[in-house]
């Protein structure tokens, strides 16, 4: 177990714990966050060869590979950067204006 007090440190007069330092066992998987997005990527299946490049450039860690191999982000988690639109080999992945 972690003792956060002894995390704590002066900045001026001001204390503050440690940067990264998470107080709880919270995780992003139970935190969905796709819900402020602007624009959504959009896999078309029939182009995506995939090589799992969207996979490995994604910060959100949001893309999922399918049972035929091919790669889409999961909704929920993505925040719409359009990182992987940008970077897909074969223009597989399009961003589209979010509707709700």
């Amino acid at each position: 177990m972690v003792d956060f007090d002894k995390l704590k440190s002066k900045v001026g007069k001001v204390e503050v714990t440690t940067g990264g330092v998470l107080k709880s066992n919270g995780s992003s998987a139970r935190n969905k966050t796709g819900g402020w997005r602007a624009m959504r990527p959009i896999t078309n299946k029939d182009v995506c060869v995939g090589c799992g490049l969207c996979w490995a450039i994604c910060p959100e860690g949001c893309i999922r590979k399918d049972a035929s191999g091919k790669f889409s982000a999961d909704l929920d988690y993505c925040k719409g950067c359009g990182i992987c639109a940008n970077e897909c080999p074969v223009k597989a992945i399009s961003m589209v204006e979010e509707k709700k």
